[in-house]
């Protein structure tokens, strides 16, 4: 079943043959299909090393294809302020038969994904989470402030979202109760703090663990300069209470920047739960989850 309504399907046949159009030193590389629950694209493995990833909604427009380079040399900077692994930019695909859109290519990182309630050590992954966040906070923004797109601005840009969102999300969750945290979250106003590096989109699906540990954090598409509470989400989305307690305070957040970062998580659960209740089981128990959490 198909989570948007304008998204396309596209076949191996289909990635092999724009790679070897496209790429021909990876031509002989076999192509097969990545199980992801993510939302943004479709994911393909290319041989050991290489994954290729297609925007479910595929734009052949110069900004597009901006957005992409844009994202991968992002990854390059991150790279080099952070000692978790980040993806690897390989190169950019064009729309072609097939496929009318840009697409992208980013080195293979092996590991397993984040499962919450699986036996991960919460201190650990909430300390080696919170570490990679401080990285990110510390990067020089250049005196930058967020751009007025994505996540990072003022909570109220969302409160008309979130109000439909609730509205559909009657008999999926304690609407009554969600609505009650989201007015104290609002309420705390917009951070009066400099704006600072954010991955923005820091969801179980997007974190990596080897032999138990953190070792990557995936999909760079959100990331931006913006309110430091955003990437406060996965005390909700990810940690239980002993985690979400540790990477507070390994952050040192402040009182209003965990409400706001609680007030990101509960708009990003309740507008994700409705959407994707039958599409996509494992974003929408995400959202669950995390409101659970968030309104506990």
């Amino acid at each position: 079943m198909r989570m948007h309504a304008d998204q396309v399907d596209i076949t191996v046949a289909d990635v092999a043959c724009l790679v070897a159009e496209q790429f021909p030193r990876w031509r002989d590389l076999p192509v097969r299909p990545v199980t992801s629950h993510g939302t943004v694209n479709a994911l393909f493995r290319l041989g050991d090393d290489v994954v290729l990833r297609f925007p479910l909604r595929p734009d052949p427009g110069a900004a597009a294809r901006a957005s992409l380079e844009h994202e991968q040399d992002l990854a390059r900077l991150i790279a080099r302020h952070t000692r978790l692994l980040v993806p690897e930019p390989l190169a950019v695909g064009r729309p072609a038969a097939g496929y009318s859109g840009w697409w992208t290519a980013y080195g293979w990182i092996p590991g397993d994904t984040v499962e919450p309630g699986t036996g991960v050590d919460q201190l650990e992954l909430a300390r080696d989470l919170a570490r990679f966040v401080g990285e990110l906070q510390s990067m020089d923004t250049g005196g930058r402030t967020w751009q007025g797109r994505g996540r990072g601005g003022p909570l109220t840009r969302l409160a008309e979202s979130v109000d439909g969102a609730l509205a559909d999300s009657a008999g999926l969750v304690d609407v009554r109760r969600v609505a009650e945290v989201w007015r104290q979250c609002l309420a705390t106003g917009r951070h009066d703090t400099p704006d600072v590096w954010i991955h923005a989109d820091l969801m179980p699906g997007n974190l990596l663990l080897r032999e138990g540990r953190l070792a990557a954090v995936l999909d760079l598409g959100s990331a931006g300069i913006g309110d430091p509470a955003v990437d406060l989400m996965p005390a909700w989305n990810l940690l239980d209470d002993e985690g979400r307690r540790a990477y507070r305070s390994a952050l040192r957040v402040d009182d209003l920047t965990w409400e706001r970062g609680r007030g990101w998580a509960v708009a990003q659960a309740i507008m994700a739960l409705p959407y994707y209740q039958h599409t996509n089981p494992v974003m929408a128990d995400t959202a669950r989850r995390t409101l659970a959490a968030a309104v506990a």
